[in-house]
């Protein structure tokens, strides 16, 4: 059976020729190879595991690493100390007049027309007025029929007068004559002032300028009929706009309201006349916020002598306003969330903080804020809507200046499997 045992592990015993120490020593050096066998079996089975082990690990660290996202960051910047602040608003002209008919009738002819420049005082148009002809006429007669009874009460009261002296009427008839030709008089100043205010307004037949302009608008023509007064069914018959100096209104922010005053100068642009710029100064402050706009109203006063500039355009005014000391942030950093507006904000272990910002204004491409950040933030352009607290980030370097840039995490992931 030992030799069978012998003859299964390959060596090979000559049966006649071995005697027993031989045959041990024999059998010793098979246990010595079998047992090197086992030990280079064993130390290979252990570099595989410790092979497996490690790659395991490194991809664990490259799955972990390629979870993290890369990101662009950037830091807030102070504001720029020539800060402005531009707003919009109408040009009007420093006077503008709509002229109503003070008296009814019907256009008889008209003198100036839209675009016309025109002196106070200038006539415009004239109005035929039968009815009020009519009534001065009567006013008249009725003036001539109230000094003819004055005249009469006087006569009596003359009269009177010396008979009294004569004791042939009684102080009670002097009286009554004496309050006759009194009555007389007050009719007689009734009807005068009757008679100056029909002639007042018969003068209004004539339609004039009252103030040096241009006619802006002419609302009637040959034949129409038109009714005194402005109220809410009149319209204006022409409008006369005093144009050499304009005057400008524009509404001012409460967060910016303190800084306006009188007397500051004002830089006005119509966006038709481009490159061109207009100085103005704010003439008056309305020294109150609107309660429905959170606004101030301001006036801008701006001479127009050359005539560029022309009531009613659309302009824009900017005014310079003073350092407010905030921070100025690019506008693609901006998260839109349920809680307001944020940015997200790498902290120094990597993760991803939002911070909710108070935006002061829109700069164009730039916010400026009051509120929510430090100058020494990190903040990312152009986060996903996904991004979220907590979240694990690698900040993407910019690339260095050279023959060379340096490789993407994704081409050293590949050169490292």
């Amino acid at each position: 059976m030992e030799e069978k045992h012998h003859s299964a592990v390959g060596i090979h015993v000559d049966e006649s020729g071995l005697d027993l120490p031989a045959r041990a020593q024999v059998w010793k050096r098979a246990q010595w190879a079998l047992a090197a066998v086992g030990l280079l079996l064993a130390a290979g089975g252990v570099r595989t595991l410790v092979a497996d082990w490690r790659n395991a690990n490194r991809l664990d660290a490259l799955a972990a690493q390629n979870a993290r996202q890369y990101v662009s960051v950037a830091q807030p910047s102070p504001a720029t100390l020539a800060s402005r602040l531009t707003l919009p608003g109408t040009l009007r002209g420093y006077v503008e007049a709509p002229i109503y008919a003070r008296a009814s009738g019907y256009v008889l002819r008209w003198r100036a027309d839209i675009g016309a420049r025109v002196k106070q005082g200038q006539l415009l148009a004239e109005l035929d007025t039968p009815e009020l002809d009519q009534e001065l006429a009567q006013a008249v007669a009725q003036r001539q029929q109230v000094e003819s009874t004055l005249a009469l009460a006087k006569t009596s009261l003359d009269r009177a007068r010396q008979l009294r002296e004569r004791d042939a009427v009684s102080q009670q008839e002097l009286d009554d004559r004496q309050g006759a030709y009194s009555q007389g008089v007050a009719n007689l100043a009734a009807a005068d002032a009757n008679v100056r205010r029909l002639t007042e307004l018969k003068s209004f037949q004539k339609i004039v300028a009252p103030i040096d302009g241009i006619v802006t608008q002419r609302n009637i023509d040959v034949g129409d009929l038109v009714n005194a007064g402005n109220s809410g069914t009149g319209r204006a018959l022409f409008t006369v706009v005093q144009a050499d100096r304009l005057r400008l209104y524009v509404q001012v922010p409460q967060a910016y309201a303190q800084q306006v005053q009188p007397g500051q100068h004002v830089s006005v642009a119509q966006p038709e006349l481009a490159g061109q710029t207009f100085d103005g100064t704010i003439t008056h402050t309305a020294q109150a916020i609107d309660v429905a706009t959170r606004t101030l109203q301001i006036e801008i006063t701006l001479p127009n002598a050359d005539g560029r500039l022309m009531p009613g355009a659309y302009v824009k005014a900017t005014l310079p306003m003073a350092p407010a000391g905030n921070l100025t942030i690019p506008a693609n950093t901006l998260l839109f969330r349920a809680e307001g507006p944020s940015v997200a904000v790498v902290e120094a272990n990597g993760q991803i903080r939002l911070h909710r910002v108070t935006i002061a204004r829109t700069l164009g491409q730039t916010l400026e804020i009051d509120s929510g950040l430090a100058a020494t933030d990190r903040i990312v352009l152009n986060p996903g809507d996904s991004l979220a607290n907590g979240d694990a980030v690698i900040v993407a370097q910019p690339p260095k200046a050279g023959p060379a840039a340096p490789k993407s995490p994704q081409a050293a992931t590949g050169a490292r499997t």
